[in-house]
């Protein structure tokens, strides 16, 4: 099996801003503080999984932990377009987080798709 650094490094830095987005909203009371906790948990599990996905015990469970990293992705961008959309954050700055969010959800799909035909 062969692990794209590329992709680990890219999910931790996108963790780590989420974690910095997350501890903006939580300075704000109330539905900022729950939208934080439901984007803290998707963001950052998506890298915890594509790294996980390099001590799979097969291809199989490689695919199924890359899969889970492409469900939390789907789920932290629909967390952003919540923010956002409800225009409780800066668009721009949240723009930019939907976008990584979007191009890792990409390239996820794409590692996926090219294993299963394998």
């Amino acid at each position: 099996m062969v692990t794209n650094s590329s992709i680990t490094d890219r999910t931790r830095s996108f963790a780590v801003r989420i974690v910095k987005a997350c501890c903006f909203l939580d300075e704000k009371p109330g539905v900022y503080r729950i939208l934080s906790k439901q984007l803290l948990r998707s963001g950052t599990s998506i890298g915890a999984n594509v790294r996980e996905a390099q001590s799979a015990q097969s291809n199989k469970d490689f695919i199924n932990k890359l899969e889970i990293a492409l469900k939390e992705a789907r789920e932290t961008q629909y967390w952003l377009e919540i923010l956002i959309e409800s225009e409780l954050v800066d668009r721009h700055k949240f723009q930019l987080l939907l976008q990584e969010a979007n191009e890792i959800g990409k390239i996820l799909v794409a590692s996926t798709k090219r294993l299963k035909d394998k």
